[in-house]
Formats: C-alpha cells, sequence, structure tokens
C-alpha cells in the first residue's frame, strides 16, 4: 500500500489553527509545533487509519530536517522500520530531547489530538508494549494532502469539524467566534427584569452581555443587576432604588468591579461582584478585600457575598495569565461554557466525586 502524499510540518502547521479554532479544547497543544511535526511524523511513515502502521512518541523525537526531506516511499518506510529499532546511539539534529516523548505522548497526543478526534489509539495494545500505537485518523489526514486549494480546504475542514468534534465543542467554538467577530458600533443587553441598555461594541461588553443574560439566571435565583460598567469605567446602568432596598451604598468612585448583581431568592440577599477580564485585572486578593468592606458596610456578611472572574474562555491566553492571581474563595466563569464555574477552594473540604 502506497503512502500518501506528504505536507512539510510547516505548512502542517499553519493549517492546524484552521482545523482547531479558538474554542477547541485544548487548542494550544493541537496547534504548535510540537503538534505538527508529530503529526507530520505519523504522515511520514503512513500511520493512518486503516493502513495498520502505528509510531511511538519517541519516534517523534528521532525525526531530523535531514530525514524530513527524504520523501521517496523506500526511505520513509526503511526510517519507519529503523526508527522503531532500540539504539542508545546519539541521533544527530534530533528534533526533540529523548525525554519529550512523555509530554509528546500525553500533552499533545492523548489530551489534545485524541481528544478533538484527530488521532486514533491501536486496539488491544497492552499498555507495556513497545509497539507503536497512534495513527491519524483517516479524514483528518485528508485535510492535510498538499496542494489542496483554498476552497477545497475550507470545505473539507468544515465537513470535518461537523462530522468529528462533539457538539459541545462546536458551541464553544461557535461562541467564542461570535465573540471575536461582533461588529458595530453598541449592542444591546437585556437585563433579568427585562428592560434593555446599550453597550459599546467589543470583546469586554461581549463577556459582560453574557454574564448578565447567561451567567445570573443560571446561578442565581431571582437576579438584579445593581451596576453595570463599560472600560474606563463608564458606568452603563445603575439601579439605586434596588441598592438601597438591601441596604448597599454604591461608591461614586472607581472602587466597584464591572458588574455588580444580588441574587434575591435566598432569604439573605447574596451580593455578586464580578470583574470581565478580557486582558487583565481578576478578583485578586487585594480587590476582594476592597470589595468586602463595602458589603460589610451594608450588612452583607462573608458567607453573603461571592466573587466572579468572567471570561471569553478557559483555553485562552487571558484565563492562563489571570488564574495565578485570582482570590482563593472566588470563582471563574467562562462564556464559551456557560453551565460551568471553577471554584478556588479556600480552607479544608472534603473532595466529593463528580
Amino acid at each position: 500500500m502506497s503512502l500518501l502524499p506528504l505536507a512539510s510540518w510547516d505548512e502542517i502547521h499553519r493549517r492546524l489553527p484552521v482545523i482547531f479554532p479558538d474554542g477547541s479544547p485544548n487548542r494550544e497543544h493541537c496547534v504548535w509545533e510540537i503538534a505538527a511535526k508529530t503529526i507530520f511524523v505519523m504522515l511520514y511513515a503512513g500511520a493512518v487509519e486503516g493502513a495498520e502502521r502505528w509510531i511511538r512518541p519517541d519516534q517523534v523525537t528521532r525525526m531530523t530536517d535531514t530525514q524530513a526531506t527524504l520523501t521517496d516511499d523506500a526511505d520513509r518506510i526503511q526510517w519507519s522500520q529503523d526508527s522503531m529499532k532500540p539504539s542508545k546511539a546519539d541521533v544527530p539534529g534530533r528534533w526533540y530531547a529523548v525525554n519529550t516523548r512523555e509530554s509528546i505522548r500525553d500533552d499533545t497526543i492523548r489530551y489534545a489530538l485524541i481528544q478533538n478526534g484527530a488521532v486514533i489509539e491501536r486496539p488491544g495494545l497492552a499498555t507495556t508494549s513497545p509497539a507503536g500505537r497512534y495513527a491519524l485518523q483517516n479524514d483528518f489526514a485528508e485535510l492535510l494532502v498538499p496542494g489542496l486549494s483554498a476552497e477545497a480546504l475550507e470545505a473539507r475542514i468544515s465537513a470535518w469539524q461537523k462530522k468529528h468534534l462533539n457538539a459541545g465543542a462546536l458551541a464553544r467554538i461557535a461562541i467564542v467566534r461570535r465573540g471575536a467577530a461582533a461588529g458595530g458600533d453598541h449592542q444591546l443587553v437585556t437585563f433579568p427584569n427585562g428592560e434593555t441598555r446599550r453597550m459599546t461594541a467589543g470583546p469586554s461588553s461581549d463577556i459582560s452581555k453574557a454574564v448578565i443574560e447567561v451567567f445570573a439566571p443560571t446561578f442565581l435565583v431571582k437576579p438584579g443587576v445593581i451596576t453595570l460598567s463599560e472600560s474606563g469605567n463608564k458606568v452603563v446602568a445603575r439601579d439605586d432604588e434596588l441598592a438601597r432596598a438591601i441596604g448597599l451604598t454604591i461608591p461614586a468612585d472607581r472602587s466597584l468591579p464591572d458588574i455588580v448583581l444580588v441574587d434575591l431568592g435566598p432569604a439573605h440577599p447574596l451580593l455578586v461582584f464580578v470583574e470581565v477580564v478580557h486582558s487583565d485585572g481578576p478578583v485578586n486578593e487585594a480587590r476582594k478585600a476592597a470589595l468586602l468592606r463595602i458589603a460589610d458596610q451594608a450588612g452583607f456578611g462573608s458567607k453573603n457575598v461571592a466573587f466572579v472572574t468572567a471570561f471569553l474562555d478557559r483555553g485562552s491566553a487571558t484565563f492562563r495569565k489571570a488564574v495565578g492571581r485570582m482570590a482563593w474563595g472566588s470563582y471563574a466563569w467562562f462564556a464559551s461554557e456557560p453551565n460551568n464555574l471553577i471554584t478556588l477552594s479556600s480552607g479544608s473540604h472534603a473532595i466529593e466525586g463528580s
């Protein structure tokens, strides 16, 4: 059986961000250079579904730039066989050090490419077996054929995504795309009581809109909006009557976060401070302490106050940058996965099963 035509690893690298758009699970490890080179080695060795050829992660580390230019079937088959043989000899110009094979196996293959339907694992193989166990899913390999026109590639990618990315992943991708592509000068935000407000269009406003229209009715029993601000602390909405009803004095300075919600469902209302993060600024320890003082002045104990940092997507660089500074005892919420919360628990708590 002849091997598939081979695109260069850098051409594969250029296609991966299109195949796995923003919002794809573990996208970072699907589109980085290691993923491109891992996929290249699978193609080079003919490890594609149905061919009964498989690779091991250490073969990726053994590939070299020189070897990658030898693309005749005979050269590819010979290298595939030789690279499977145990050897302690050094490989001049090898792509990766020997000890990176575990990272290639776990971060890139298992938790990214397999999870997203791009790679399959050989069935019935013992965990300790030295045999090759990974291959490209056949339809995915078809996305990497060299020389495809832009129109043909786009059609193949669209069909593959609909078939192999699960419904949750596709929904998440759609939300992230919609947030990134929102146009116009303003957008309309609908409050829980049915009132509407106009916000200047932009990524932060997209997240704010999701907090009010999706987060609030999902996680609060009877939600209300006390304040809503835009970037630059421009106040879009301010409900002084509702604030007075619960005993909250709204400062005139910039001490309040982007959104202040209240849940009027419990016997003692729950005050929810929300920071919207598109580029920076989560609820950190200092911010949490300042907001607790405001809540305390209104008679809200710490048990009746919640702190949320809202992001567009869990896979974003923004979240990875901010999570290390988020306050213990606060929450992270993502517009792309609206039914879930990440809890940064403080103190000793028992771990419960899902």
